[in-house]
Parts: structure tokens; sequence; C-alpha cells
């Protein structure tokens, strides 16, 4: 059984993962060379033209715009509070599909493991201890469901 250090540190590892993730994608996000790749909306409306074209040097490929380094996390919100319509003209209905599907998956699972944690939570904590060892048992008694004994071949053969 994992102690609660090796929750911990299994938690940890998660979490830092997870920030690692999020900020990689943030900060690839506001590359000029990955405009293509997060924005293709734009490139086909005409909204940005190619890195290529509009930057010198090194600018082409690396935003050197040092504030926008720090303002990388400011389209959450924005997208965290808007409508189905807006999601669906700014990123697509295959967007808006998709994030509904998403949603309704938390409204089914988060629930579900709230329940399944109020009744696993208590169990692991009781598991070792005598009293419900021994009421464990008392239902459960060994032996108690026998299989039936096998018919053999010739029952209800009359020998004669």
């Amino acid at each position: 059984m994992a102690t609660l250090e090796d929750l911990g540190v299994s938690a940890f590892i998660n979490i830092v993962g997870a920030f690692a993730f999020l900020i990689l994608f943030a900060v690839l996000r506001i590359q000029p060379i990955n405009d293509r790749v997060y924005f293709p909306k734009w490139y086909i409306t005409g909204g940005r033209n190619s890195p290529r074209v509009r930057g010198r040097g090194v600018g082409k490929f690396v935003n050197l715009n040092l504030r926008t380094y720090f303002t990388f996390l400011n389209w959450m919100p924005g997208a965290l509070r808007m409508s189905e319509s807006e999601i669906i003209q700014h990123a697509g209905l295959d967007s808006a599909i998709y994030l509904r599907i998403y949603i309704l998956g938390l409204k089914i699972f988060v629930p579900i493991t709230v329940l399944a944690l109020l009744v696993l939570i208590p169990v692991n904590v009781l598991r070792d201890s005598r009293r419900f060892r021994e009421a464990t048992f008392a239902v459960i008694r060994i032996g108690a469901a026998r299989p039936k004994p096998a018919k053999s071949v010739t029952d209800g053969i009359e020998a004669g």
C-alpha cells in the first residue's frame, strides 16, 4: 500500500508536470514561427502574414517582446467567459462540440468520483482495524459457498 509520503511525491510530480506543459504551451504559442499552428484561421482570413515576411533575423522565429512573456496567460479568462456561439465563430464548430463533450464528461464523472471517494476512503482507513476485519469475515464464512458436486454421466440412466 502506498504511504502518504508516496502519494504526496506522486501529486507533486504530476502538478509540476502539468504546470510545465502549460507554460511550454503558452511560450510556444506566442512565438511567430508557430502562428500557423495556433492561429490558422487568421492566415485564411488575412489577419496575419507569414513571420518570414514581416520579421527580421531572429525576430522571424522568436518573440523578442519581453512584455508578452509576462502576460502569456491573459487569454485564459477571456476563453473561459466565451459563449458557445463566440467559440463557434472564433475556433469553429469542432472546438465547440469538443468542449460540450468535455463539460458533459465533467458533469458525469465528478459526482461519481466524489461518491466513490466517500466510500473508498473510509474503507481504506478502516481496512486494518480488527473490528472491520471481524465484521467482514462474519458475513463471508469460509466454505459457505461450496459448489454443487458435478453430475456424473451415468445419472438418470437405468441399468437393465
